[in-house]
């Protein structure tokens, strides 16, 4: 009986298991067809845009990425050499006394020009051979070479430059068939997305990596434009002018700098929004330049503590802290103490993003700005200006120095964190210049020309014509310090 009754649970447990199993298999064959029609499921999610290999879409991209290869000159006083070199054995002491001790001792001292060469990347974006990168791999340079995946070398001019971006526009001549990329749509970046980076780090060519993307928006005190990519694709020195492809085959970034406290890469990665190029790259192409729009307000971050004395719920928008005298923000009302929370029908949740917003919009074009006012939101029209950038502002004198001096306007005050306003700021200099050579750097501010003050442009030229001989004295502010310098005019 008790026989009887095991095999009887027995058969039932058979029973259940063997219907378990059968619901199961129906559910896996359901799942497959629904994946077959289309219908993904989630782990056919997961698994969406991941290839099991890159390298069909790097074949495919590797040739419309280039090499960039610069040289330039620098001056280089007598003495100097290189470690093993004649002359090295007495850059411990002029470096403890100074090269105005040296030179009083032992007169003018030879100076050699020393050829430095730096590697970078770009890539191909017409068939006649324009070419996107950084500034800054092609500033200063006296000779630029393009070489191509196929070997060919071809020398590079610069078309247009953008600092403020760090993006710059090359050509080369070419037979007009140039393998070329397509400039994706990088808004429609989300985080965790896979990139592909290729370059030439440390002058490897056509090095790839991959990885994902780790942040948006991110701001790290690179100019008032920051908006970059952030990636753990490995980004490494001379990879900066190249492109970060989606898995589209699509540019969505000009990679351009790294997080490193050792110089190498450690997962922290920065590329330039392929959207902000596009915005400017006709500039580049017609004019060699960006003209910005100009708004006219200084601006400060929304702190939490900022937000709840002016009745916001989070901390967004942009703070008006002042406003410039006749400019389109004071002939639209704007207030101090205003905050610009839309801007052109655009968020502004930080402060960099109204800046970033208003220089690129086009110069004259009326916009309408949202505003919080004394706790109520209120719409405001203002005619967008143009930008007075620095380079065309400065003036160089009828004595070459090799500076360009601009005067302190509030914009510059606020942008260097200037409380001391008189003199004239140095906005570039010439490397092989009399101000290039006494050391003279961008920052620096002019406070006096042979002990006589300088307040404006104007200051300066008249201290200028009455110098006799060859020699300036200047007397310059750099940060926290004030410091002579002599200027020996050729």
């Amino acid at each position: 009986m008790k026989e009887r009754r095991f095999t009887w649970k027995a058969m039932l447990i058979a029973s259940l298991f063997s219907l378990v199993t059968a619901l199961l298999t129906a559910s896996s064959t359901q799942s497959n067809a629904e994946a077959s029609d289309g219908k993904e499921s989630k782990p056919a999610l997961l698994a969406e845009g991941r290839p099991q290999s890159f390298s069909g879409l790097v074949k495919a991209l590797k040739p419309a990425v280039v090499n960039i290869s610069t040289t330039q000159v620098i001056k280089q006083r007598g003495f100097r050499g290189m470690p093993g070199q004649p002359g090295h054995e007495f850059d411990q002491f002029r470096d403890f006394f100074g090269d105005d001790f040296f030179d009083r001792f032992f007169g003018d001292m030879p100076q050699k020009d020393l050829k430095r060469k730096s590697l970078g990347s770009g890539f191909i974006i017409s068939k006649d051979g324009y070419i996107l990168t950084n500034t800054h791999v092609i500033d200063n340079a006296t000779e630029i070479k393009v070489s191509l995946s196929d070997e060919k070398v071809y020398e590079g001019e610069v078309i247009g430059r953008d600092p403020k971006t760090d993006i710059a526009l090359i050509k080369i001549k070419a037979n007009g068939d140039l393998p070329i990329v397509s400039l994706g749509n990088s808004d429609e970046l989300e985080v965790g997305d896979w990139v592909l980076a290729i370059g030439n780090p440390f002058g490897l060519d056509q090095t790839v990596t991959a990885g994902i993307v780790s942040a948006k928006g991110r701001v790290v005190g690179a100019g008032p434009y920051d908006n970059f990519i952030q990636t753990d694709a490995s980004i490494n020195p001379g990879n900066s002018g190249g492109p970060l492809f989606n898995t589209k085959g699509e540019v969505v970034g000009i990679n351009t700098m790294i997080f490193s406290p050792s110089g190498g890469n450690i997962g922290i990665g920065f590329a330039i929004p392929v959207n902000m190029a596009k915005e400017i790259l006709a500039q580049l192409r017609e004019k060699g330049k960006v003209t910005r729009g100009w708004l006219g307000v200084m601006i400060q971050h929304v702190t939490p503590e900022l937000a709840e004395s002016f009745g916001l719920a989070k901390e967004k928008g942009a703070l008006v802290s002042d406003i410039v005298k006749d400019s389109p923000a004071d002939a639209a009302g704007l207030k101090r103490g205003d905050i610009v929370l839309r801007y052109d029908g655009k968020d502004v949740d930080k402060m960099n993003d109204l800046s970033r917003l208003v220089g690129m919009t086009p110069v004259g074009k009326e916009v309408e700005l949202l505003v919080l006012r004394e706790s109520k939101e209120i719409k405001v029209k203002v005619k967008i200006g143009e930008m007075k950038e620095e380079k065309a502002a400065a003036e160089k004198v009828e004595k070459d120095l090799g500076m360009d001096l601009q005067e302190i306007t509030p914009e510059i005050a606020k942008y260097f964190s200037l409380e001391d306003t008189t003199g004239l700021i140095v906005t570039d200099v010439e490397a092989d210049s009399a101000a290039g050579n006494a050391g003279i750097a961008k920052g620096d501010i002019i406070k006096e020309v042979n002990k006589v003050p300088v307040k404006n442009l104007s200051d300066y030229k008249s201290a200028l014509k009455g110098i006799k001989g060859n020699t300036v004295l200047l007397l310059v502010k750099r940060g926290e310090s004030t410091l002579f310098v002599t200027l020996k005019i050729k």
